[in-house]
């Protein structure tokens, strides 16, 4: 399989892009917003049942952002395949990147890769797609134009067994900046559950996007999960779209006095090599 190219040329670009023309100081990635599995990796010998749950994909956030960006005027930017073929939000030596199980759910695909393989998977979906965030940054840092970093998730409902009671939960580690903004204005919405750092939190032995793109950067940021079963349909996926347009839009102000008051890291921010 290592001398099989990962993506044939008629396949997808791992990158996706989405109003890339927009002026809106909000960047918006998408880590985990598509599933498909290129052609040489023979779905990972999983069914296709299994990649279309939680495992394989963030169920719902493609649909919420790609929203999003348009009531904002916001740049988005996306990867088209499964998290089970590498994920773009873990660091590439933790065993989670080309996971072996995920949830309760062994991926015959994954077991056994020599360094090459793992290296293909690289090289054909996660570097295109960081190196491509780290191109609009740098960009958009050249010609001075403010940048605050979205970074859209959804998690399931239930995680092993376990119920998550949370509607959104806000992801940060040391930059409490725009999380707390946030939170406090989630947490003024009626009948919201909300969650500080739940269900997960962001760290840098285990996160990649907002570590290298966001606090390397010392970008104002933020992680957004939102609750799967509340954004499966196009009514829920309008509904959190437009909540958190509203509230984008009402932060907008005081995060661009933040913007302009903080330094700048410079273009050659921290990547992992």
């Amino acid at each position: 399989m290592t001398n099989i190219p990962i993506l044939q040329p008629d396949e997808p670009s791992p990158v996706l892009e989405y109003n890339s023309a927009g002026a809106s100081p909000f960047l918006l990635t998408c880590d985990h917003y598509g599933k498909l599995i290129p052609r040489a990796l023979n779905d990972l010998g999983l069914p296709t049942s299994e990649v279309q749950r939680h495992i394989g994909w963030d169920i719902g956030i493609g649909a919420v952002s790609t929203r999003l960006a348009d009531m904002l005027g916001a740049h988005m930017i996306a990867q088209a395949y499964s998290r089970l073929v590498i994920d773009c939000n873990r660091p590439l030596h933790v065993a989670s990147s080309i996971p072996l199980i995920s949830e309760a759910t062994r991926i015959p695909g994954n077991e056994g890769l020599m360094a090459a393989a793992r290296l293909a998977r690289r090289q054909a979906i996660f570097d295109p797609y960081h190196q491509r965030i780290a191109e609009i940054i740098e960009a958009r840092i050249a010609r001075g134009q403010p940048t605050i970093l979205l970074a859209m998730h959804s998690f399931t409902p239930v995680y092993a067994g376990i119920i998550r009671p949370w509607h959104i939960g806000t992801l940060y580690e040391h930059d409490t900046r725009l999380p707390h903004l946030l939170l406090k204005a989630l947490r003024n919405e009626p009948g919201l559950v909300v969650g500080d750092n739940e269900p997960y939190a962001v760290r840098e032995g285990s996160d990649y996007t907002i570590p290298v793109h966001g606090a390397a950067r010392r970008l104002l940021h933020t992680g957004i999960e939102i609750r799967q079963d509340l954004i499966t349909k196009d009514a829920g996926q309008r509904e959190w779209a437009e909540r958190l347009a509203r509230i984008f839009k009402a932060l907008e102000p005081p995060l661009l006095e933040q913007v302009s008051a903080s330094a700048i890291a410079p273009a050659t921010a921290r990547r992992q090599s």
